[in-house]
């Protein structure tokens, strides 16, 4: 069952180690297949260096294991919530990348400072307010889902424009159309989180990037009049 998908999201995965993005196994790759409602995610706790594609677990949208022999990771509640909030979303990633997490544990939004920045997030990527005593105790990971969604709606981010979010005190999860994508906004966002820090050692006053340079950055990648790279 979705043998191709699982390839892809096993060589997503080995995508995390192969960029520093992970240490032991803090970290999870997922897609999914839209049509039949399904999809793929990282067994939980398998080292990436005895991981294989046949490994990867097929899980429903209502989080129920549908194929594999092993548990599915878990987090798997948290990419069952973004995948039913964002269905325009095709791969999530979630990691314990250090830079990331740094501003995650400072509850801090990484702040758009400049091009690299604007590139691929159109504005600060945004981080969640802390989960509750109750939230934690009780459906911990759905509710992380629900945190993660709960922030865009009430800052009103685009969740397509703006591919990543920091859980309060937890880490980054970011996601694209595809789990290929996904791994590669993981790696821009710990790229932009580690400037970012060194951006504001270095001065205390805001240094965020004018809207007008935002805007050019963002849409010559991803508007509709698009120029970057080749057709």
């Amino acid at each position: 069952m979705l043998e191709k998908l699982k390839e892809d999201v096993y060589q997503a995965n080995m995508q995390l180690p192969a960029l520093d993005l992970v240490t032991f196994t803090w970290g999870n790759v997922s897609g999914i297949d839209r049509e039949k409602g399904l999809f793929v995610i990282k067994p939980s706790g398998v080292t990436y260096n005895e991981l294989k594609a046949e490994d990867m677990v097929v899980v429903n949208l209502e989080g129920e294991v549908v194929e594999g022999d092993l548990k599915p990771s878990s987090d798997t509640p948290t990419h069952t919530v973004l995948y039913n909030e964002i269905p325009e979303i095709g791969g999530i990633v979630h990691t314990h990348s250090p830079w990331a997490v740094s501003f995650a544990q400072a509850q801090m939004k990484v702040p758009a400072l400049g091009t690299t920045h604007a590139d691929t997030f159109y504005g600060d990527v945004p981080v969640t307010d802390p989960l509750t005593k109750e939230e934690i105790e009780e459906r911990y990971e759905e509710n992380t889902g629900k945190v993660i969604s709960r922030t865009f709606k009430q800052d009103k981010i685009d969740p397509q424009a703006v591919p990543a979010v920091l859980v309060s005190q937890h880490g980054p999860f970011t996601w694209g159309k595809t789990a290929e994508e996904a791994v590669h906004n993981a790696k821009v966002l710990e790229v932009c989180a580690e400037m970012a820090y060194h951006t504001l050692m270095l001065t205390h006053n805001d240094r965020h990037v004018s809207q007008y340079l935002l805007d050019k950055h963002y849409y010559r990648k991803h508007g509709k009049n698009a120029y970057y790279g080749q057709k």
